[in-house]
């Protein structure tokens, strides 16, 4: 797998997407609302990207940026092989990937210069600590946390963060995640063993979905149309849980069977817990099928995508 996401035109998203799935992309795009695809890096960067555009019966618009203004350049191919390869030679973070093409600089000007940020210190005490909590939960991307920023401190008309606003705050302050995590080690964190063991349940007939809406009561009212229809049961938690682990409380889990009996529910417990425990994980459950499980203590050490 690369360390990189793609995007594409009609909204879908590739997390850690193979050699051979970046290829068949760039083979498929061309046609209606399937023209482009933006690769980014794992961790995203600000600014930092490879992208191409193809139309049917048309060339291949190549162009990367690598942070700066006056970084982003441009060519065009015929062919989507050699697009390929550049591509996946910019993924596996090759120095000469781009060797061998004929690029232009692109020239867009210098960037509007983006007024400060007029708050008093609570309200952007508030703004900061709600953007930081976000990131360290870890789910969110960087246009998602852009989002938040410019929509939370809204009240009627007044909305006094702009979009742009928005973005350098969140980009200052993902940045400093990222600088934090490159200082982690290279052991399987806390949030990595759940995502293995939320695979292992899938594997056994469960849904098992992390940061799956925002509360309980939307969760328990969603899980049903999230997995397979011949799924057994579930097992998830929501973003308020998350945003609890992040701060470092531990994680809640909510299960059940889909029949709704008790039975089949504490069934499901058992092997919830038996998969978080297979990954490494320490758990608390007494067995009760009407109470939830608890993954504690948990040191949340998410890496950002």
């Amino acid at each position: 797998m690369l360390a990189i996401t793609v995007e594409t035109e009609n909204g879908q998203r590739h997390t850690r997407a193979t050699a051979e799935q970046l290829a068949g992309l760039v083979h498929r795009i061309g046609g209606e609302d399937d023209r482009f695809l933006v690769v980014g890096r794992i961790p995203d960067l600000p600014d930092v990207f490879v992208q191409v555009w193809h139309e049917a019966d048309g060339g291949y618009t190549l162009q990367y940026r690598d942070g700066a203004p006056d970084r982003h350049f441009e060519t065009t191919l015929d062919e989507p092989g050699p697009v390929v390869t550049a591509m996946t030679g910019w993924a596996r973070a090759r120095e000469d990937w781009h060797a061998g093409l004929d690029w232009e600089r692109l020239d867009f000007g210098p960037p509007a210069p983006v007024p400060p940020l007029e708050l008093d210190d609570e309200a952007r005490g508030l703004l900061e600590a709600r953007v930081r909590e976000v990131i360290v939960g870890g789910y969110a991307t960087r246009q998602e946390l852009a989002e938040l920023a410019e929509d939370y401190l809204v009240t009627g008309d007044s909305r006094p963060v702009s979009p742009q606003q928005a973005r350098e705050l969140v980009d200052r302050m993902w940045l400093d995640r990222v600088a934090e995590q490159a200082a982690w080690a290279d052991d399987e964190t806390a949030p990595e063993r759940i995502t293995r063991a939320f695979g292992v349940l899938e594997t056994a007939g469960l849904t098992a979905r992390e940061h799956f809406t925002c509360c309980r009561s939307c969760g328990q009212s969603e899980i049903g149309g999230a997995g397979a229809p011949d799924a057994r049961g579930f097992v998830y938690f929501h973003s308020q849980s998350t945003d609890a682990a992040a701060a470092g409380h531990g994680l809640t889990l909510h299960y059940g069977g889909f029949d709704g009996s008790p039975e089949t529910t504490a069934s499901v417990g058992r092997e919830a817990v038996a998969a978080l425990e297979q990954c490494g994980l320490s758990v608390e459950w007494d067995g009760d099928p009407g109470q939830a499980i608890n993954v504690t203590p948990l040191d949340w050490r998410k890496r950002l995508a």
